[in-house]
This record gives structure tokens, sequence and C-alpha cells, in this order.
């Protein structure tokens, strides 16, 4: 059988609703959501999303939990407040 979602891939349960530009932003999140991230603990590509914000790391060895956004493992946000906060933890440790 020929491969008949070529240009939607994963959207083409949608068909041709909803227009193009929500289906390739939905496409976008979808595809996040089902890949698998980089564990910082061990150093794998193994977190896998189990619940909305709940990750979970898929090697034998860590198995770590970790919160993270709905879609994604690192919202925008959590990246500019984790950089706000290291920041201020080195502007911290200058000072003393």
């Amino acid at each position: 059988m020929a491969k008949r979602t070529q240009k939607m891939g994963i959207m083409g349960k949608c068909g041709a609703r909803y227009g193009a530009n929500p289906r390739k932003r939905a496409r976008k999140l979808i595809t996040s959501q089902h890949a698998r991230h980089f564990c910082a603990f061990c150093g794998k590509f193994a977190i896998k999303r189990k619940a909305v914000g709940i990750w979970r790391c898929t090697a034998a060895a860590c198995e770590k939990t970790i919160a993270g956004g709905a879609y994604t493992l690192n919202t925008p946000n959590s990246s500019t407040v984790r950089s706000t906060v290291r920041r201020l933890r080195e502007l911290k440790k200058s000072t003393q």
C-alpha cells in the first residue's frame, strides 16, 4: 500500500480539516511529545512522556522522573528561569 501521509505525517489522521497552520502547530507538539529526549542524569536519549507534565527516563540504570512541560520536556519559561537562577547563584558566589 502506498504511503498516504507523505506531507502530513502524524497529522494525516486529521484529514483535510482544521486548516494548514493549526495542523502544522499541532504536528510540532505531537512529534515533540512522542519523541525521546536527552536525560541529563544518565546521558542517554531515554526520557519519554508518561502523562501531562510527567517525564520518565526509560534507561534501566536511571529511571528518574522529571516534571516538565505538557508537550515538551523543557518549556521556554523553564529555560529562562534556569538561566536566571544560575546567573544569580554565580553573582552571589562572586560577592562572597
